[in-house]
């Protein structure tokens, strides 16, 4: 598989140039040349068939020109011990659990395919830094996934809040491979930083730096497999239209599913569920995309004004505009319909959910009732992150207290950062340079 910039046809690289050198020269994304064929795999699979079968099976085709076959499904084994869960509620719509990694968010798949594929890159002997933005309660996904790979070290940016989570025996003045940087500034702030820092080619290649969040198709290619999973899981009961509800933030989720799609998995249509900020919600519509103010929501992972994936949407609908709108529908979500779907969830199928799936639990009904998609239609939605991580949402919403299992209150330990500084470039640097 090769990839090209969303700006321009600039010369083809292999999924190992564009996961090593994330951003092309010319500040667009890397996308896909042409779409993979990968129906030779799943269209023969069934419930039957594990998720490390499925990604043994596709990942020698996704790093084709980046390793052989036999590393390829190395890095596979080495990535996953664990799996999503397929759980249907009734004929009609079906959770997909993407929350049962180390650390309980959907983020562990990305990541951990990514950290081991990072790994396999750097056994000529060099070296690389991954650098990530991350959020207070997340990075510790990136930090679990990252530790102890050898030949790479992760520096993760954190807006202002307490970080949890991170063994201080991993970050490097210890020996490790880790790198806590706290920003005084908000999350938008950290993944700007992120850009401008990508942009500085002399540091990056001083340093070999690239991205661990979703503009490297490192880390976003990954997210596919779990699409094409739960088509698999479902495929001998399928009657009708096949829906995926995604909760979209940088709308990293979303480009999976619509490259699960474009790779040849029968699908009928996404659902991109959003909350109050509603980011891409009027260009879904065929609307000029204007930024708008960051809005304060009880879904906070979805809380982007500007998504990294931008650039990947657009190229997207210039290719297909009247088809994209017949794949895409978008719905706002407010935090009233957001707690009104856990608590119907929780009392109609006796299952906790978290706020993000929520709002795209949400706007499945929603969309469902606009549509009017057949009776024997299925939509999956993608629970991203464990309930538990909002239990006091979770209670809120049903009136019952959730159970914290013991791994979430490992994370949830408070850490200090290695150095706290303003969001500009030349912090940042030198915040690195001094752990060297």
């Amino acid at each position: 598989m090769h990839f090209r910039s969303t700006h321009a046809k600039l010369p083809l690289v292999s999924y190992k140039e564009a996961a090593l050198n994330c951003l092309p020269f010319d500040d667009g994304l890397y996308v896909p040349d042409q779409a993979a064929d990968f129906k030779q795999f799943f269209l023969h699979m069934n419930e039957k068939t594990s998720f490390n079968e499925l990604v043994a099976a596709v990942a020698p085709s996704l790093l084709e020109g980046g390793v052989n076959p036999v590393s390829a499904s190395n890095v596979a084994k080495s990535a996953y011990n664990f799996s999503p869960e397929l759980i249907k509620l009734d004929d009609n719509i079906s959770l997909l659990n993407l929350y049962n990694g180390p650390t309980g968010v959907f983020k562990d798949y990305g990541i951990a395919f990514m950290s081991a594929m990072m790994e396999e890159f750097m056994k000529d002997g060099r070296k690389a830094m991954i650098l990530a933005a991350a959020r207070p309660d997340t990075g510790v996904s990136m930090a679990h996934a990252f530790r102890g790979r050898k030949g790479v070290s992760l520096v993760l940016l954190y807006p202002s809040g307490q970080l949890r989570g991170l063994d201080s025996s991993s970050f490097v003045q210890n020996g490790g491979n880790i790198i806590p940087i706290q920003i005084r500034g908000t999350f938008d702030d950290c993944q700007r930083l992120v850009m401008e820092t990508l942009k500085d080619r002399e540091f990056t290649e001083r340093y070999n730096v690239t991205s661990a969040n979703t503009m490297n198709p490192g880390r976003l290619f990954p997210q596919v497999f779990y699409y094409l999973y739960a088509f698999i899981q479902l495929k001998s009961s399928l009657s009708g239209d096949l829906i995926f509800s995604v909760p979209c933030g940088n709308f990293g989720n979303l480009i999976a599913g619509l490259y699960a799609w474009k790779f040849g998995m029968p699908v009928n249509g996404f659902i991109s569920a959003m909350n109050a900020n509603s980011s891409m919600g009027e260009y879904f519509l065929g609307k000029p995309f204007i930024p708008k103010p960051l809005v304060f929501t009880n879904s906070p992972a979805l809380d982007v004004s500007f998504p990294i994936n931008y650039d990947r949407l657009v190229s997207f609908y210039d290719e297909a505009p009247a088809v994209m709108r017949n794949m895409v529908f978008p719905a706002s979500v407010s935090d009233e319909q957001t707690l009104a779907a856990m608590e119907q969830v929780y009392k109609k199928y006796g299952i906790y959910i978290d706020p993000h799936a929520a709002v795209a639990y949400a706007a499945a009904q929603k969309i469902s009732g606009e549509r009017k998609w057949g009776a024997h239609s299925h939509t999956v939605i993608l629970a991203t992150g464990h309930p538990a991580r909002s239990a006091n949402l979770v209670e809120k919403a049903t009136g019952k207290e959730i159970e914290i299992p013991e791994f979430l209150k490992e994370l949830w330990k408070k850490c200090d950062p290695i150095a706290l500084i303003h969001p500009q470039l030349d912090a940042f640097e030198s915040a690195i340079v001094s752990c060297f």
